[in-house]
Parts: structure tokens; sequence; C-alpha cells
């Protein structure tokens, strides 16, 4: 906690979907003298959703705010040690607000999936931030702490037994249930309409190592494409297919391989699939899953089905029911082999829907981390992952919290 700031955290967008849910978690875990705000556009649907939380929360302090205001965000960013926003789409509400927080040295953090939005906050807050000690820490939800702090926990118990450094890594999607939000599917359509407005947009997002703090020192290690079709994998011993979110995770796991001297190895390559098993149906079951995958991406790609789409899906602010939300889950294998020839097998499990039960408790406790921990980061400030701002110390808190983190070597050399 800072005593030069009039709050310890805020929650931006606390009247959202996910913000409320995220509020929510702070109101039963956050200890008892941590100064709390919830912010937001609408001071009425704030006192709302505070009123929801009950508790000592309903002292919480309101604060209406439009952040796509620099002043305003920069009045926000002053008072507060930390702020966790959940207001996308981010490229176009979010980067004022990122920018104040860099200059004012608070420290930040946000559910983006936006290749875009962190390239333009390395290009512009970066050098702010190094230079306050702030930590601007994007993608704390499932984009992409379960990828991030897996392969950061595969590397260290690796590291720990002197098995050498990863080589060919792989997160497998074993099992998943959930539901989506309408802000999800806002900051895909941003994306989807910032790729078809630049050749330079499509030629970024499609990079492996776009988020990378120095492209040119990235090794050259053949073809990275994130998988596109069903394929055996004679490795993995099962059938696989695209998971949808392995365009984004794969460039923050390497990003922050990169931010950490390339600690995880110069020989590191990763990716990201849905795993279907390779019992009888399996193939059939890959093909089908990608098959509707693959439609409703273009569905909502190309404009005139995307009109016939749209009444159909979630609009922003809502999401899935109670029901949905806590009988979601998801279970991840990371397996990877060393330069040593040992082979790891982590397991990254959670209860709750991902995209929202299970992403308001990984938000709240990245941001109980920045706020509580500041002295057992890493000692790094800048433009930041999951795993370069907050390793292990998030990874523990994340355990005490329910979810699961565990790595094994499975064989040796």
């Amino acid at each position: 906690m800072r005593d030069d700031r009039e709050l310890d955290l805020v929650v931006l967008g606390a009247a959202g979907f996910v913000g409320r849910l995220t509020a929510g978690y702070l109101a039963e875990h956050a200890p008892p003298g941590l100064r709390i705000g919830l912010a937001g556009r609408s001071e009425q649907r704030l006192a709302a959703a505070r009123d929801g939380l009950g508790g000592t929360a309903r002292k919480w302090q309101l604060l209406a705010a439009d952040i796509t205001d620099p002043g305003e965000a920069r009045s926000l960013a002053q008072m507060a040690g930390t702020i966790a926003t959940t207001v996308g789409p981010y490229r176009r509400l979010g980067l004022p607000l990122a920018q104040a927080c860099a200059e004012a040295g608070t420290d930040y953090a946000d559910l983006t999936g936006e290749v875009l939005f962190i390239r333009e906050t390395m290009a512009t807050c970066q050098q702010a931030a190094a230079r306050t000690g702030a930590r601007i820490v994007h993608s704390c939800g499932f984009d992409s702490v379960p990828s991030d702090l897996g392969v950061l926990l595969t590397h260290d118990a690796a590291l720990a037994e002197g098995a050498g450094e990863l080589e060919s890594t792989t997160l497998v999607v074993t099992a998943i249930r959930g539901g989506v939000s309408g802000g999800t599917i806002a900051s895909a359509l941003d994306q989807i309409g910032d790729m078809r407005a630049s050749v330079s947009n499509r030629r970024i997002v499609a990079d492996p190592y776009a988020l990378s703090p120095d492209r040119d020192a990235e090794p050259a290690l053949g073809d990275e494409r994130d998988l596109s079709s069903v394929r055996y994998d004679p490795d993995l011993q099962q059938w696989t297919g695209p998971f949808i979110m392995a365009s984004f995770n794969t460039r923050v796991v390497r990003r922050s391989n990169a931010l950490q001297g390339w600690a995880y190895g110069r020989r590191f390559r990763y990716r990201e699939v849905t795993g279907f098993g390779a019992g009888p149906g399996a193939q059939v079951r890959a093909l089908a899953v990608t098959t509707t995958f693959t439609a409703l991406m273009a569905g909502v790609a190309f404009r005139p089905s995307r009109a016939l789409l749209m009444p159909l899906l979630p609009k922003p602010g809502e999401g899935p029911g109670d029901k949905t939300r806590h009988t979601g889950f998801f279970r991840l294998q990371i397996h990877a082999s060393t330069a040593t020839g040992a082979r790891y097998l982590t397991k990254v499990e959670a209860r709750g829907d991902p995209g929202y039960a299970a992403t308001a408790v990984m938000l709240g406790e990245s941001a109980l981390c920045l706020s509580l921990d500041r002295d057992r980061l890493p000692d790094r400030a800048g433009v930041l992952t999951p795993a370069s701002a907050m390793g292990a110390v998030l990874t523990n808190r994340l355990r005490s919290a329910g979810h699961t983190y565990e790595a094994a070597r499975i064989s040796s050399p």
C-alpha cells in the first residue's frame, strides 16, 4: 500500500459485467484496511453496483470519470496506487488511462486481448513507466494468466532441477466450459475492423513476435504460425485443433520470455492448441468444433452476415448467467521438452466460467498483488506481462484462491 495516494486500489468499470464480478471478489477477499474505490462513467450505476456488494464494501468511494478524457484519466491515476480496469475495447477507450498511470507511477492491470493496443502502450508508455516505476500489466484474466504463469512455472521447475532451457512447449486445452460476454465480442470486432483498415495492422497481428520488446533480437526458429486446422500430433499422441485465444496468448508468453532476458531459452518454441484425444471419434469431434469455430469467425468478420448474427449475441455489459458462471471451468496442460531432453507436464485448472468467474479471481488477485506485494515482486517497471511483473507471487496467490498450478518432470534424458 502507498501512503502518498488517497486510495490503494480502484476498480474501473465496476458497473459493467466483469467489473461487478471483480468488485464482488474484492469485497470478499481484500483485507479490511485496503482503501478501495469504484470508478466508471455513471455514479448512479456505480452506487447500484456497490449496494449489491454489502458489508464494508458499501463504504467504498465512488468516482465518476470519463477515462477517454486525458485530464480525467490523469486525475484518477494520481489518486490511486493501483488501477484495475475492465473498460474495453482497450485500443478505442483505454490508452489515455494507461498513459496517465505510466506518468503518475500508478500500477495498472487490465484484461485486454488486443495486440494492437499493447503495441501502442509499448510505444507510448514504456519510457514514462520505467522512469516512474509504474507496472503497466496487460492481460490479467483468462487472456493470458494461465498461459503466462503456466509456462513460467514450467521454466522454474526445469531450472531448479538443472534440466536446461525450454524448447518445444505446447499448451493443450483439455476441457473448457463457459459463456461469452458482449464486451469480449466488441473487442474482437474492433480488432477485426483495425485489421481490415490497414495492411500494416494485419502484418503486426500475424507476427508471432508482435509483442517482443526487441523484434530484431528474436531467434529465427522457422514456422511459428498458430494452428489453423485439425491435425494429429504424434508428440502429444492426440488429435488437435485451433484454440481461439492462441493468436494472442502465444505473443504474450513470447514477450515474457524476452522481458526476462530470454530466460526460457533462445530455442523456446511455443504454441497453443485444443486437444480432442486419440480415441474413437476424436478426429470427428475435432473437425466439427473447428468447422463451427471457423464459420462463426468468418460470419462475424463478414459485414453482411455480421448484421444477422449480432442480434443473437450478447451486447456490451451483458454476459453469462449465474449457472453458467458457477458451472464453468477450464483444464489446461503444458507439455515441454528441455535442452537436455527432459520432459515436463504442467497442469493449470480452475473452476468457474473462464472468461468471467475465473477471470474475476485472476484480475482481483492481480490487483491485490500489485497493491499489497510490491516489495516482493520482480524488480521491473514498464509495460509488462503477468509473468514478468508478478511471477511466482501471483501464482501463489491464485493457488490460495483455489486455482491449480502444478509442474512435474515426467521423463528424464
